[in-house]
C-alpha cells in the first residue's frame, strides 16, 4: 500500500466502491491482491474516524432505519457451536435521512436487542432534536427507540406480510421469491405522519450492487469480520461524501451541509489515511484487540 501511487490508490478504491471484485480490481490495475485489500481495510477504517468526526449535529425531519443481511466466512448452517459471533450472519444496521438521502449511522453485527440500542444510540447522538423516526417491525426497535430519544420522538413501524413462491423446477425452494400480501403502518408514539420504509429499502439494494461482498450466490462474500465492517464504512462515507444522487443532483453531506463540495476520490482517500483518522483507528483497534488486514 505504501508504495502505491496516488493515482493508483484513487484507481482501487473508486473501483471497489463500484462493485468490483478485489481480484477484478488487482488484475484491471496490476496490483497485488493483498495489497488492494490491505489498502481498502486501511481507508475503510479511517472512514469510520472521518464519518464520526463530521457527521454530527444534523438536523434531521424523518429517519429510518432498517437491516440487511449478510455474512461472514460461513453462512448460519456450517456455524459451528465454538464459532465467536464475528462468523455466520451479519446484520448491516442503517439509518437514512429521508430528505437528503444520506446515510447517518451504520453497524454490523448480530440481529438481537444489544446490537440495536447500540445502533439506535448512535443515531440518537448524531442528529439533534425528535426526528420522525420509521423502522420495520423488528421488535428491538421498540425498545431502543423510546429508550434513546427519551419516548419524544415519533416512531411508526410498517409490517410487511409477504409469502414464498417457489419458481418452476424449484423442488426445494432454494430460490423461492417472496410475494407481498399486505402493508401495515401503525404508530408507536407521537404524531407519526410520514411512516414509510421506502428510501432505506431503495438503500438496501444500492448497497448490495455496490459491494461484492453482498452479491447474492456469489464467492466474493468476507472472510473476516474486521474487513466486513471495514468495506461498510468505506461504501457509506464513498456515498455521502463522493457519490452525486441523481435526484438531488449533489451529494447527500452536500445537502446536510456538512461539506460545501464533491469529495474527489483522492480527497476522500486522503482524509481517511489522514494522520488522526488513523490514531483513532489504532485506539479503537487496540481497546478490540483486532489485527488489520488478513483474507479477505
Amino acid at each position: 500500500m505504501n508504495i502505491l501511487s496516488q493515482e493508483k490508490q484513487a484507481a482501487v478504491i473508486a473501483a471497489l466502491c463500484e462493485g468490483v471484485s478485489l481480484r477484478t480490481v488487482s488484475r484491471l490495475h496490476n496490483v497485488h491482491r493483498d495489497t488492494a485489500m490491505r489498502l481498502s481495510v486501511a481507508v475503510g477504517q479511517g472512514c469510520t474516524a472521518v464519518h464520526g468526526k463530521l457527521m454530527v449535529n444534523l438536523q434531521i425531519n424523518r429517519l429510518e432505519l432498517d437491516e440487511v443481511w449478510s455474512f461472514v466466512k460461513k453462512k448460519r448452517r456450517t456455524v459451528a457451536a465454538d464459532d465467536p459471533d464475528t462468523v455466520g450472519d451479519q446484520y448491516i444496521y442503517l439509518a437514512m435521512d429521508s430528505t437528503s438521502k444520506a446515510i447517518l449511522s451504520w453497524l454490523v453485527g448480530k440481529r438481537n436487542y444489544r446490537n440495536a440500542q447500540r445502533f439506535v444510540d448512535d443515531v440518537r447522538f448524531r442528529v439533534l432534536g425528535t426526528p420522525e423516526i420509521s423502522t420495520d417491525g423488528y421488535t428491538p426497535y421498540l425498545k431502543a427507540v423510546n429508550l434513546a430519544f427519551d419516548g419524544e420522538a415519533s416512531h411508526g413501524i410498517v409490517d410487511k406480510q409477504t409469502v414464498f413462491l417457489a419458481g418452476d423446477g424449484d423442488t426445494d425452494g432454494y430460490y423461492a421469491r417472496q410475494q407481498l400480501v399486505a402493508v401495515k403502518r401503525t404508530t408507536v408514539s407521537g404524531t407519526a405522519r410520514h411512516i414509510s420504509t421506502s428510501y432505506i429499502e431503495r438503500q438496501n439494494l444500492t448497497l448490495r450492487m455496490s459491494q461484492r461482498r453482498l452479491t447474492r450466490l456469489s464467492n466474493g462474500f468476507s472472510k473476516k469480520y474486521e474487513n466486513h465492517c471495514a468495506a461498510i464504512a468505506l461504501y457509506a462515507t464513498h456515498y455521502n461524501f463522493c457519490r452525486v444522487h441523481e435526484t438531488l443532483r449533489i451529494t447527500p453531506a452536500m445537502h446536510l451541509g456538512v461539506t460545501d463540495h464533491v469529495w474527489t476520490i483522492s480527497e476522500f482517500i486522503e482524509a481517511a489515511l489522514s494522520k488522526g483518522a488513523q490514531m483513532q483507528v489504532k485506539k479503537a483497534l487496540g481497546q478490540l484487540k483486532i489485527v488489520p488486514g488478513g483474507k479477505n
